[in-house]
């Protein structure tokens, strides 16, 4: 089918979004098992020790402990708003962050960095001046900032305001429950928020929540298929993706093609294949990738297309670089909740 459709149903009795372009699944998301918090969940913490030679501070939770980067300077005991930040490995505590950000389809508030935006992204001049006229109708708090997502450019300036207004109201809620027991606050948001509020370019008549949908629409077959590691690239080539407890192994291949130029062809395509192959699987942490042999003259170009293709991700991606053995390494967000974990 052409076009771009968001599918709800459930995986395992839980909540999943998936979506679909052209027929061919390009995001999923699954709902962490009751045990698990969600990214973006707010946990009024308590401080807890150092870790010494790490930089950081380990705090307790309601239900288990988080680790804060760079919190030496706390005090022992003291209550502190957090933010979890993605899924940690197993045994190791949740990561967290004290800078908060409430986000939602329009807009970002965050407390403790105060000023008013708009999206890079978003050209239009006159659009800027009229979203611009949206911000300037709210008395937004000193200690409080808001940025307007490129999703705004679209949207009608009263549901713009409404979304403003309901953002500020919770952000200004949770600041109030900052002294306490430590306690969840609000809960991370559930595969189908995140599908409303971050796949914003599709529109409301694409989106289907009959029970059922992910075998009528091909998403289940489509996620059936990444259990397995091996993955067809454009050109003949292939490429396996395999995590192991260290990092995540990704090793490229021409295939049947011989030819001098087959090398480059094929790292192009794993390129422009791999962040949406480590999306859907849920991986993150360090990523080692052994591409298919190509000039050393041809890396720097080769880099750029790397770029061009984690830009467009919306799982934070970062190029390392290259090893003395001719591997990439990349760095990934830990954001998105393994396929195996999250299917059992």
């Amino acid at each position: 089918m052409k076009g771009a459709q968001i599918l709800i149903d459930t995986l395992r009795g839980r909540t999943a979004a998936a979506l679909m372009r052209d027929g061919q699944l390009d995001d999923l998301l699954i709902d962490p098992p009751d045990e698990i918090p969600r990214p973006g969940a707010i946990y009024r913490a308590r401080v807890d020790r150092p870790m010494k030679g790490m930089g950081g501070r380990m705090l307790a939770l309601p239900d288990g402990s988080a680790y804060l980067r760079q919190g030496l300077d706390l005090a022992p005991g003291a209550p502190l708003l957090v933010q979890v930040t993605g899924y940690a490995e197993p045994g190791k505590a949740v990561p967290v962050t004290a800078k908060i950000l409430f986000k939602s389809r329009y807009c970002i508030v965050t407390p403790g960095a105060p000023g008013q935006n708009i999206s890079r992204s978003i050209k239009d001049e006159e659009a800027r001046v009229r979203l611009r006229g949206v911000l300037a109708g709210f008395d937004i708090p000193e200690s409080m900032g808001v940025i307007l997502r490129s999703a705004a450019q679209a949207a009608p300036d009263d549901d713009v305001a409404d979304d403003i207004a309901a953002t500020l109201d919770l952000a200004l809620a949770v600041a109030a429950s900052d002294d306490g027991l430590p306690e969840l606050l609000l809960d991370g948001p559930a595969p189908d928020l995140l599908a409303w509020r971050d796949w914003s370019d599709v529109a409301a008549a694409d989106v289907v929540q009959t029970a059922g949908c992910f075998d009528s629409h091909g998403a289940t077959d489509a996620i059936a298929a990444l259990r397995q590691p091996r993955i067809a690239l454009a050109g003949g080539g292939h490429m396996y993706v395999e995590p192991t407890r260290a990092l995540v192994a990704v090793d490229v291949n021409t295939g049947t093609d011989t030819s001098l130029a087959a090398g480059l062809k094929v790292n192009i395509a794993a390129a422009r294949t791999l962040p949406r192959a480590l999306r859907l699987r849920g991986l993150g942490g360090q990523i080692t990738v052994d591409f298919a042999p190509m000039a050393k003259k041809d890396r720097r170009s080769f880099e750029q297309t790397v770029r061009a293709a984690l830009r467009v991700c919306p799982v934070e991606t970062a190029l390392i670089g290259w090893t003395p053995l001719g591997h990439m390494e990349l760095s990934r967000k830990r954001e998105r909740l393994p396929l195996e974990a999250a299917l059992g």
